[in-house]
């Protein structure tokens, strides 16, 4: 491990009677010691201390490289804290942990529930949205919250979002001697004086999240009705796409952005391409309101102009603009073993899917759908206009 400069100390309610020797030794041997005013006055460190800059920035750290440096962090640092901002800027062997029971750890010790069934949430900075993948019913969640005023925030979203009912569990200053838990429900929350830190541990009802199969209801995306890649041809989109956690999606010619948000739900990543202002407005607010707006970079313009300067993907969606030099152009910059699915529903589009087909290989589908619609007093199918699907690898 070599000489580390830096120790990066987790450090619970319970103050320095908490720290292991090897913790309280790291700590007295720092000559400077950043944290949160909270931290700094629990470990008792006095002139020594440095209080993190606000906005929050792990500069004045790295900036003190060579000198013998402690950061404290709640818990585990390397669990929503500050381990992996740093480590992400330092080599190994700069640096050593001596983590803490996490607040997640504390909570799950404190109700008596199976931390790995447990889903962990940090929304510190984050907005209540991004809880939204992770609903389903009876789920249990942990959510470590920014300040006292976020408990009753959560409670009402949870209640917007159908999970009045939801069970909270309220958890502050866990591990120490103000630590108090107190129990209520979404719907009625009433609890004040909520002091930090806080985080609120969710039993979910029945009947609540998203579907995990593809091919969402349409309902559920913000769109004009028209620029949305509609739930059948969707569903059937996503499975040739397939998407796996941690990959990479370029949506070009994206509209709502419908195929981007659950390629993301289901773990990936997305690049959405599009020229239209009012589509770009939709997928903004569809981003939002299903919690994945950290997971989708918008990029406003024209694909071919733009697809150079995106991250390497490791799937391509046409859903708009396909063209011959598009085509060309996708097969000259990526590297091999890309997914590449087009949809097509005009008959020039068709033609091209044709010929791209015959020339590059991969398979063709014709996807026809008919909804059944009043006709008089009985009623009859309304078909849909049929798209035709060119699914290919570079």
């Amino acid at each position: 491990m070599g000489d580390p400069w830096l120790v990066i100390i987790g450090l619970n309610e319970d103050s320095l009677a908490g720290l292991s020797g090897a913790s309280r030794a790291a700590l007295d041997g720092a000559e400077i010691v950043f944290g949160g005013p909270r931290h700094l006055e629990l470990a008792e460190v006095g002139s020594r201390g440095r209080p993190w800059p606000v906005p929050f920035s792990v500069e004045p750290v790295l900036a003190l490289r060579g000198q013998q440096v402690a950061v404290l962090a709640s818990g585990d640092p390397f669990w929503f804290g500050a381990g992996g901002s740093l480590s992400a800027h330092l080599e190994p062997g700069e640096w050593r942990v001596f983590p803490a029971p996490s607040t997640f750890a504390l909570a799950a010790g404190r109700l008596g529930w199976r931390l790995e069934e447990v889903r962990c949430m940090g929304l510190h900075a984050a907005p209540m949205a991004r809880l939204r993948p992770a609903l389903a019913p009876r789920r249990r969640l942990i959510c470590l919250l920014r300040d006292g005023d976020a408990p009753a925030e959560l409670a009402r979203w949870l209640t917007g979002e159908g999970a009045g009912t939801a069970t909270l569990h309220v958890l502050e200053a866990l591990g120490g001697p103000r630590e108090r838990i107190r129990k209520t429900t979404a719907a009625v929350f009433d609890l004040n004086d909520i002091s930090a830190p806080v985080a609120v541990a969710v039993e979910l009802p029945e009947d609540v999240g998203l579907s995990r199969t593809s091919g969402l209801s349409d309902a559920l995306f913000a769109s004009d009705g028209h620029q949305i890649t509609k739930r059948p041809i969707r569903a059937v989109t996503l499975s040739s796409l397939c998407p796996r956690p941690g990959e990479r999606l370029w949506d070009l010619g994206s509209g709502s952005g419908s195929i981007s948000v659950e390629w993301c739900l289901a773990g990936g990543r997305a690049e959405a391409v599009e020229m239209k202002p009012a589509r770009l407005d939709a997928m903004r607010r569809n981003a939002e309101a299903f919690g994945i707006e950290h997971l989708i970079q918008i990029h406003a313009g024209d694909s071919l102009s733009l697809i150079h300067d995106l991250a390497k993907p490791n799937a391509v969606f046409v859903g708009g603009g396909a063209s011959a030099r598009l085509f060309d152009t996708l097969f000259a910059a990526l590297p091999a073993g890309v997914r590449i699915v087009a949809n097509g529903v005009t008959l020039e589009t068709e033609a091209l899917l044709i010929e791209q087909q015959a020339s590059r290989g991969g398979t063709l589908l014709r996807i026809e759908t008919a909804q059944a619609e009043p006709l008089g007093t009985l009623r009859g199918w309304t078909a849909a206009r049929p798209v035709v699907q060119w699914a290919t690898t570079t």
